[in-house]
């Protein structure tokens, strides 16, 4: 019976370890090469989720320059379908610019249900990389 117990948890234990979170991945794309400091109006990257919460009905994303935080990126707040791609140019953003240098930029997905938020994920990059 102890032989049992234990390969029981063993097994829960496992199933739980290999559960992911909510996550995010994404590249630049085909955007201008920005290094000015003044951002271009461009198409959102492709985006790939992983694990959205059950319930979910909007992701919001958003773009935080986190060598500069205080300048306003944008993203949108996008009905879901249950897609786990999002396409390139599903919504326009202020791209990456870093004045002379390189920047670590962060993208954020909310995932909501009304104004309940079920989960936050997020993916880093340089730019330019």
């Amino acid at each position: 019976m102890k032989n049992i117990a234990i390969a029981t948890c063993a097994l829960w234990l496992s199933a739980s370890a290999a559960h992911a979170q909510f996550s995010l991945s994404f590249s630049w794309g085909d955007i201008p090469l920005c290094t000015t400091g003044s951002p271009n109006t461009v198409g959102n990257p492709r985006f790939t989720l992983v694990d959205v919460p059950a319930g979910t009905q909007t992701i919001e994303f958003r773009l935080r320059d986190l060598n500069a935080p205080g300048y306003n990126h944008g993203g949108a707040r996008l009905t879901t379908n249950g897609a786990t791609v999002i396409p390139f140019g599903t919504f326009t953003y202020r791209s990456p610019c870093p004045p002379g240098g390189v920047h670590t930029y962060r993208w954020t997905a909310t995932a909501r249900q009304g104004r309940t938020v079920l989960g936050v994920a997020t993916a880093d990059r340089r730019y330019p990389e």
